[in-house]
């Protein structure tokens, strides 16, 4: 894809195969970590012994607007619970709750989303619709895992494990300006 880096994780090829065809969603994320480097390190590390693979999206955009591809397409990533088989994980540089993500007292998002990173996001959804038949909705992480950790300043208080892409990400625009539709979010999910 032109405009993009390309730099495979060292367990890319562990990871499970799938035809391309069948990915419907994007999921977007937000790093939650400093910067690009810190998310390069933990997207390296193993999380999962059996299969010697680790946590990561597919895509990662720094602030400045570059582009880097971690994940070949047609492998499954682990970036959201039980939604992986059919979606694409695109990473946001974004400090978000970092560094302490379950203190109750830090759960509100401070930076605001740099343009060009935004028009990045825009670009590369663009490309992935052209290049994938079946692409047709994109949702958050924070609205796939809802679940609740104890706070890690007070364990009697309960905040959500995940909250990225955060409160202030620009939705309307995304979904105008990518052509994707909202994710339709079942009670269920």
């Amino acid at each position: 894809m032109d405009g993009v880096t390309q730099r495979f994780l060292s367990y890319a090829e562990r990871l499970d195969r799938r035809d391309p065809e069948h990915i419907v969603r994007v999921v977007i994320h937000a790093t939650e970590l400093p910067d690009l480097s810190a998310a390069r390190e933990y997207g390296e590390r193993i999380h999962y012994p059996e299969s010697a693979t680790g946590n990561s999206g597919h895509f990662y955009i720094d602030r400045d607007g570059s582009i880097e591809h971690w994940l070949p397409l047609d492998r499954i990533a682990h970036h959201v619970r039980d939604h992986n088989a059919d979606s694409i994980g695109i990473e946001l540089v974004h400090r978000g709750r970092w560094p302490d993500w379950y203190a109750s007292k830090n759960q509100h998002w401070q930076d605001a989303w740099p343009e060009p990173q935004l028009r990045a996001l825009i670009l590369l959804l663009t490309k992935l619709r052209e290049q994938l038949p079946g692409l047709r909705f994109i949702v958050g992480h924070d609205a796939l895992d809802r679940s609740l950790v104890p706070a890690s300043d007070d364990a009697s208080i309960e905040v959500r494990r995940k909250l990225d892409p955060g409160p202030n990400f620009p939705w309307p625009r995304i979904w105008t300006e990518s052509g994707l539709e909202p994710w339709p979010i079942a009670s269920n999910d």
